[in-house]
């Protein structure tokens, strides 16, 4: 009786824990505690006391009436709040291009957000897979208050995205019955997000934000790159949903032929011109200078900064840029970017998997059937409108749009790329070999592991040196050459959360550390202000430096950095890594 009862209650607590992991609704938690004190009542009465078959029969009930209260309560699709507050203050009425919209106050009452406004017309039906077009204007006042669904990618049970945040990010927020649901998502995402400090004035500078996650995941809202403490320094924060996946990158010669502008594969990026151009047009009214706008972004996002230095049709949109992990500057990038014609050939490729043969047939396919495609469709080309020739190109003739550049990259990029495929000494030079091919002795003499420690350590720095660091080292030349003024950073500061690993400078960045989280020291929160200040100081001005600030240098050498970590201080590159970058210089020439 003993052993029942103590089985009892840890399964009664994994189960709990399972409905708080999977965001189910409160009804489940109580419907829950009912079937286990039923099931209690039933043992300890004694009415199965003696039949073997009957405990059996009882205890395969009782995990069948879980899973059936795991289905029945699954937490509901709805959309974020743009506030935490349950019952927030609304703003004043804006009167923008289209019709009226009004927001909501945040709890400190310092920032106005302005959520879910619509900059195109929904990509739906017979516009899916075309260019954005205007949106329909709007009677009466638009309630601004949450955002809108994120765009159609694929996605896992909620459990997964919990026990991400929990064992990637070491961070989770336990028994919060304000997140027990799924945030929504749809091909209807094409809408802008606005926060503004209350009472904003007039002529402040625009911060426009493009959100990472491979063009195949990710949304405006995530709270690493939240737009509110921006706000409350002064800035107009804007971020945008655009298409992603298979959405937003397929390419095909028949959907060339019917557009006239003679574009594919590109749909993303023009939802994210759409969105520029909405600010420009619509940002006064919200107290933002259109003529004094930074366009930043994040690992893809801003891989797709990048990509619009160079577009014609972004030309005049923004001034300056910030590029936090990504670029598309070097000759063959290695991410988010493809050519045309393998751009076609995957489009062809898709066609016959999903057996269809005529734009009728591809545009009424649920978007749920091809979501997963994301997978294989999720990079800009150069389809002779968004973009007319490789960004390396419109470089080296001085065809950019930036007046300058604050960019950068963190110390420990491939965190979270390489966790299932740590090297050793066994699979170290087989890792090696299988990228680099003929150069691999070459690179082994810049890392010459004798330890499997060592084998990890240096595979980890090759890793993140391929995907993230060259290219920016790739642009430094370019700026250089173009005498574009550009100031990089390496971010080296480890903390509980996720440390220099890839997208863990953002909530420096940003300023949104969380004032009660024990993953981040007072060390971290002074490092989040040097490195906001740096940030504030860049969107205003084009020049991060300032007042009691250590020099933010420009990068005229392509090897010096300003290292922000424990201290903040000029750091230069280390001799190994130098090496490697002139072995990938060749790769990208042959």
């Amino acid at each position: 009786m003993i052993l029942r009862r103590i089985i009892t209650v840890i399964l009664f607590a994994l189960f709990f824990l399972i409905l708080e992991l999977n965001s189910n609704s409160v009804w489940g938690w109580i419907l829950l505690a009912l079937l286990t004190a039923g099931f209690t009542v039933l043992f300890e009465c004694g009415v199965m006391k003696s039949s073997i078959p009957l405990k059996a029969t009882a205890w395969c009930a009782y995990f069948l009436l879980f899973a059936a209260v795991l289905f029945i309560t699954y937490p509901p699709v709805k959309r974020v709040p743009a506030v935490k507050n349950s019952d927030p203050e609304a703003t004043g009425i804006v009167e923008i291009r289209d019709g009226k919209v009004q927001g909501v106050v945040n709890d400190d009452r310092t920032v106005e957000v302005f959520a879910g406004i619509p900059y195109a017309a929904p990509p739906v039906g017979d516009l899916r897979f075309k260019e954005p077009q205007d949106p329909t204007p709007w009677e009466g006042v638009l309630k601004a208050d949450s955002f809108a669904p994120m765009s159609m990618q694929p996605r896992n049970v909620p459990i997964y995205y919990s026990l991400a945040d929990l064992i990637g990010y070491h961070d989770y927020k336990w028994f919060d019955l304000s997140d027990n649901y799924r945030p929504a998502i749809s091909e209807d995402s094409l809408y802008v997000n606005v926060w503004r400090p209350k009472d904003a004035g007039k002529d402040l500078p625009v911060l426009v934000y493009i959100h990472g996650g491979s063009l195949q995941t990710g949304q405006p809202w995530y709270k690493d790159y939240s737009g509110e403490n921006l706000a409350k320094e002064g800035v107009i924060v804007v971020n945008m949903g655009y298409r992603l996946g298979v959405f937003g990158y397929l390419a095909l010669e028949e959907l060339a032929a019917e557009s006239e502008n003679g574009t594919t594969g590109n749909y993303g990026m023009l939802d994210q011109i759409k969105a520029l151009e909405w600010v420009r047009d619509n940002i006064a009214y919200f107290g933002g200078d259109p003529s004094n706008v930074t366009l930043a972004g994040e690992s893809a996002g801003s891989a797709a900064v990048s990509a619009l230095c160079t577009s014609p049709l972004s030309k005049g949109l923004f001034r300056r840029v910030i590029m936090e992990s990504s670029t598309v500057a070097s000759v063959k990038p290695p991410h988010s970017y493809r050519s045309f014609d393998d751009a076609l050939a995957s489009g062809r490729a898709f066609m016959e998997k999903y057996g269809v043969h005529t734009l009728d047939e591809l545009r009424a396919l649920p978007a749920e059937k091809i979501v997963d495609a994301a997978y294989s469709e999720h990079h800009m080309t150069v389809d002779g409108y968004a973009l007319k020739e490789d960004p390396y190109l419109s470089y080296q003739k001085g065809a950019y749009h930036e007046e300058a550049v604050l960019h950068g990259f963190n110390a420990e990029e491939s965190g979270p790329f390489i966790i299932f495929s740590r090297a050793d000494l066994k699979n170290f030079e087989s890792k090696i070999r299988a990228y680099f091919g003929k150069y691999t002795d070459e690179v082994l003499q810049y890392y010459p592991a004798a330890t499997d420690a060592e084998a990890d350590e240096y595979w980890a720095e090759i890793y993140g040196a391929v995907f993230f660091d060259y290219p920016h080292y790739a642009y430094d030349r370019l700026a250089v050459k173009n005498g574009i003024p550009h100031y990089e950073y390496i971010f080296t500061k480890h903390n509980g959360r996720l440390g220099c690993w890839h997208s863990g400078e953002q909530v420096y960045a940003y300023g949104n550390i969380p004032q009660d989280s024990k993953l981040y020291d007072e060390g971290d929160r002074a490092l989040m202000s040097t490195f906001m200040r740096y940030f504030l100081n860049f969107i205003r001005t084009g020049d991060p430096n300032g007042e009691d600030l250590p020099l933010f240098p420009q990068n005229d050498d392509s090897l010096t950095y300003l290292e922000l970590g424990d201290e903040v201080k000029t750091a230069h590159e280390k001799e190994r890594k130098i090496g490697l970058f002139g072995i990938l210089d060749r790769m990208q020439n042959e």
